[in-house]
């Protein structure tokens, strides 16, 4: 906890989440706190007995999504994943940026090749992703 990241500036203590989660309360898959975490690992390379913080914290976000809860800004993420192939959008900032550095605007990702993102849908799809976090 006393290396955390988020921790610094929010009221989110991986310990207490952790706790929450050990002792069967189920408020911690509608907390918001679940979601603070930014999987930077720096608890983990800390901790004194290498427990898997970040894989834990994934885990019971894995159980919250089941059970309908899910930040806001990871469901914008998805959208974006769903839309386009690619959690964060593609801005016009960063395409211009992409530009200016001799880059095409857009990187050859699914964002230029349609096949490869109805490859990546199908995916979603066949494993029920899709339903998973409410999506179409």
């Amino acid at each position: 906890t006393g290396s955390c990241a988020s921790g610094r500036f929010t009221a989110f203590r991986t310990r207490k989440v952790i706790r929450m989660a050990q002792l069967g309360i189920k408020d911690v898959l509608s907390s918001e706190d679940l979601w603070a975490c930014t999987t930077c690992y720096t608890c983990y390379e800390r901790c004194p007995r290498a427990v898997e913080i970040p894989e834990i914290i994934l885990a019971i976000r894995n159980l919250a999504v089941r059970a309908g809860y899910m930040a806001e800004p990871h469901k914008k993420n998805v959208q974006s994943l769903v839309k386009t192939g690619h959690m964060i959008p593609m801005s016009d900032q960063v395409k211009a940026m992409r530009q200016k550095l001799g880059l095409s605007a857009q990187p050859d990702t699914t964002l230029m090749n349609p096949e490869a993102l109805e490859q990546i849908k199908k995916i979603m799809r066949n494993t029920d992703f899709l339903v998973l976090v409410g999506e179409k």
